[in-house]
């Protein structure tokens, strides 16, 4: 006979819940993994004890049910996941992208800055370039790049 502890499979079930909810706050603790695991158990406990605890199958069924879990979750985290190109370390590394600049380039200086990608670098220039031109980047030395404008597309 099966005895089933109702407090024991809430209580794993309340934990799994917690676990998930502070994954939604925190997102990248990886939490989802052992939550999805315990939610996933905690329910099977309380729905199919007698296969659990009085079967062969029971550790079984368990280990499946878990495997399927973090397979599941794994797949979440994949898709939630943004992609984006990698960091660049060099400057060098940028020559012919496009940026936009977003503190002035003023020539001869440092003060200006662009974002290319994901990144701010410090930018310099021949001419002054105001905030929010589009520029590419024509080099790069040390922690700076050289802009210039993207010259806009005359209409045909």
């Amino acid at each position: 006979m099966v005895v089933v502890n109702e407090a024991a499979g809430s209580a794993i079930l309340l934990i799994g819940s917690a676990l998930f909810v502070v994954e939604l706050f925190h997102p990248g603790a990886l939490l989802l993994i052992p939550a999805t695991i315990m939610i996933v158990g905690a329910i099977m406990y309380l729905l199919i004890p007698s296969v659990l605890l009085d079967s062969i199958y029971g550790p079984i069924a368990i280990l499946i049910a878990a495997i399927v879990a973090t397979g599941v979750t794994i797949l979440y985290y994949r898709w939630i996941a943004g992609t984006h190109q990698p960091l660049s370390t060099t400057s060098g590394g940028l020559v012919g992208e496009e940026a936009v600049v977003i503190a002035d380039v003023i020539p001869n200086t440092l003060r200006g800055k662009v974002r290319v990608r994901s990144e701010v670098w410090s930018a310099k220039g021949a001419a002054p370039i105001p905030a929010g031109t589009k520029v590419r980047v024509v080099a790069g030395e040390g922690v700076s790049v050289t802009v210039e404008p993207i010259a806009p597309k005359s209409p045909s």
